[in-house]
């Protein structure tokens, strides 16, 4: 494989999540296909869900470029990572240009990788899916393939400190037999969450869950917010990213003016 940077970070990524005492488990390896383009959708419970995932396509020698939010191009390290490595920026106000990346490297024969519920779920239950990950299935002629995680919300999720070193987490991750999308999105989006939604319970039951711990689903005996006050928490968030998009627009064009002032 060329591509020397991402021959880089998959010979030592790798190690870190061991030398941290990451345990991870991977069944359904043989769902990826060894060769030719494929859609990986994978639950949000994470910043670093894409991990598990990324290391599945890795054992089938296949590199997931993964869809990521453009604010993280402002972020310099991050932004390198993205351009080195073929990540595929979402600008959530305008998707179409990113969306057609996707699509076109999904015809190039490429894995991509997207959480269909689009932001992180804090109950860690399912959210609701966009139907972006059916749709450019759909359009590329590529399979749809369920992908669930579970353990990598112990390491760093929202509202809770980052637990990246020595944490001795175990992970569990499945992979679903690959889905062959319809031209009608939403149909295709329901049955790949009906599916995930099966293939995540059938992945917990094999997971310990102390009583109370934060990290555990209210429904198995967790203090994690029930799905009702997740939605409320994330109404909360954008409503204050919303305030704050504002002051930062308000204090430019009072600096605006203050400069055309003193110009004068």
């Amino acid at each position: 494989m060329a591509e020397p940077f991402f021959r880089m970070l998959e010979l030592v990524v790798p190690r870190l999540a061991d030398a941290s005492g990451l345990k991870l488990t991977i069944d359904g390896l043989e769902n990826i296909p060894e060769r030719g383009g494929a859609v990986l959708a994978v639950n949000h419970t994470a910043y670093v869900d894409w991990y598990p995932a990324s290391i599945a396509a890795l054992r089938r020698r296949r590199r997931l470029r993964f869809m990521i939010k453009a604010e993280m191009t402002e972020v310099p390290p991050v932004n390198f990572v993205i351009k080195h490595i073929g990540l595929i920026p979402v600008d959530r106000s305008a998707g179409a240009g990113s969306y057609d990346v996707a699509v076109q490297r999904l015809t190039d024969g490429e894995l991509v990788g997207l959480n269909p519920e689009a932001t992180i779920s804090r109950s860690f239950e399912l959210q609701e899916f966009k139907t972006g990950a059916a749709r450019m299935a759909h359009a590329a002629g590529v399979p749809l393939i369920p992908v669930v995680v579970w353990g990598m919300h112990r390491v760093w999720t929202k509202d809770h400190p980052k637990n990246l070193w020595r944490n001795n987490v175990p992970v569990l991750a499945k992979v679903g037999r690959p889905i062959t999308p319809s031209p009608d999105a939403v149909a295709s989006t329901a049955e790949l969450r009906n599916t995930m939604a099966a293939m995540l319970e059938q992945v917990q039951l094999r997971y310990p869950h102390p009583a109370g711990a934060h990290w555990v689903p209210r429904r198995l005996g967790g203090s994690a917010p029930s799905p009702a006050e997740a939605v409320t928490l994330r109404e909360a968030e954008l409503a204050e990213r919303d305030r704050r998009r504002v002051e930062r627009a308000r204090g430019g064009r009072l600096r605006r003016a203050r400069s055309v002032r003193s110009s004068h």
